[in-house]
């Protein structure tokens, strides 16, 4: 018959044990709650507020379909962003300038550190018809 394989711990390992443990167990819960508020709205936490570059696009693209399924309007107010869900109501302002809010109804690559591409309509109210891409800041307000 094989022996037991009997482990001996010191007072001070049982500490660091129970201690590393509940460290652990804590970090589990954190963030399973994370994880569980996260997939209740079924995508990742999002910025309230980014900043960066905006470009715009225009009549080439008026009556394609966009990514939400709806037709393009260059004069609507609307823009493509990379991650926020299609419907999200967004101010765009421009540094010491006007602001213009639209909606979220397509996806961009966004290349170039862009963080969004606005119609050519909200575009028109920012005045960047001429500049093609400017500095902005994006502040979500519902989603």
């Amino acid at each position: 018959m094989a022996t037991p394989n009997l482990r001996v711990e010191t007072r001070s390992g049982a500490r660091r044990r129970i201690a590393f443990l509940t460290v652990a167990a804590a970090a589990g819960v954190v963030l399973g709650c994370a994880g569980a508020a996260g997939a209740r709205r079924g995508d990742a936490p999002v910025r309230r507020v980014e900043e960066g570059r905006a470009s715009y696009y225009g009549r080439g693209f008026a009556g394609h379909k966009t990514a939400s399924g709806e037709r393009f309007d260059p004069n609507a107010m609307t823009a493509a962003h990379p991650s926020l869900p299609f419907g999200t109501r967004v101010r765009i302002t421009r540094p010491g300038g006007p602001s213009v809010t639209v909606r979220v109804n397509d996806r961009c690559g966004c290349p170039g550190g862009r963080i969004v591409d606005l119609s050519e309509g909200a575009a028109r109210k920012l005045g960047m018809l001429r500049a093609g891409v400017v500095m902005v800041r994006l502040e979500i307000l519902d989603r």
